[in-house]
């Protein structure tokens, strides 16, 4: 394992962050929104007002309302924060799976999968205290409308306050960790399991492998993390200034009668809208630049 592998694995998570951010960020602003309660906003006087439930109309009807308001180029706003954030939090990750694969592929073959689980738990721990203050930018954009120049202001007057810029810390440390470790094990696990299926020839289907196998892992890894997701986003939107996990937790499942599953799941179909096509082309991108860099 040398400085020049973790380079290219840096190099290739960097552009493989930000294409899958750049093609996918509209939906990540519809299901902050969601995940927000924020359905009906007024910008001219910043109140947010909270709604008991969301269906699928209600969904529509707020996504028509938001775009017709905005404009569709609302649907990036919060984009730019994370098309900064995103490739370099992208490349800490790939370099803990590359690094955790490459070290057992040397030192302990039989447990390959243990190798990039623990590449990817220690990895997303890591990106999370770059992605805190990052993501509260984008939630305040997305969610109470503010620009990118406001919403930064917010975060760095407070950079030092955990009160501030780290809110919601916690609840992306509990998303970001080990769902990031069952990302890569279960991309690699599927991965494996289709090269070495009949059905598939290595080299000639490698690029359906990487797409298919980045889906299923997205898939996986959301299910695991995503009530963290939606907690996160609840303490970090205007007025979740003073809310914890716990009070931000019981929150979202007194919104939904007490049905915690419903309540902690909100939004996963579009989230998974989101995720599944942007797993896919963030491995997909990956091992495209992973296998042009050194060949």
């Amino acid at each position: 394992m040398s400085e020049e592998d973790v380079l290219v694995d840096l190099i290739a998570g960097w552009a493989s962050g930000a294409v899958s951010v750049t093609l996918t960020q509209p939906i990540d602003t519809v299901l902050t929104r969601i995940q927000a309660n924020a359905h009906h906003h007024s910008y001219a006087n910043n109140i947010i007002s909270q709604t008991k439930g969301i269906n699928k109309l209600g969904t529509l009807h707020s996504t028509k309302s938001f775009i017709h308001k905005a404009g569709m180029p609302s649907l990036w706003r919060g984009c730019s924060a994370m098309i900064g954030a995103i490739p370099f939090q992208n490349a800490l990750l790939m370099a803990g799976y590359g690094y955790g694969k490459r070290w057992c592929e040397v030192y302990n073959p039989d447990n390959i999968l243990l190798g990039v689980f623990v590449g990817g738990c220690t990895g997303g721990m890591i990106q999370s205290f770059l992605m805190s203050p990052v993501e509260l930018i984008k939630v305040n954009q997305q969610v109470a409308g503010r620009s990118l120049t406001s919403a930064t202001t917010i975060v760095a007057s407070g950079i030092f306050s955990k009160h501030i810029a780290w809110r919601g810390l916690g609840a992306t440390l509990l998303r970001d960790g080990i769902p990031h470790g069952v990302w890569f094990a279960s991309y690699e696990l599927m991965k494996q399991s289709m090269e070495n299926s009949d059905n598939f020839d290595k080299q000639k289907d490698s690029s359906m492998i990487s797409l298919f196998s980045g889906a299923f892992a997205a898939f996986t890894a959301w299910g695991v993390g995503y009530p963290f997701d939606i907690i996160k986003t609840r303490i970090q939107s205007p007025g979740g200034e003073h809310k914890s996990i716990i009070s931000a937790t019981k929150e979202i499942i007194h919104e939904s009668n007490g049905r915690i599953i419903s309540g902690l799941y909100r939004g996963f179909t579009l989230k998974l809208a989101k995720a599944v096509p942007s797993s896919a082309i963030n491995f997909f991108v990956y091992e495209k630049v992973v296998k042009s860099l050194t060949s």
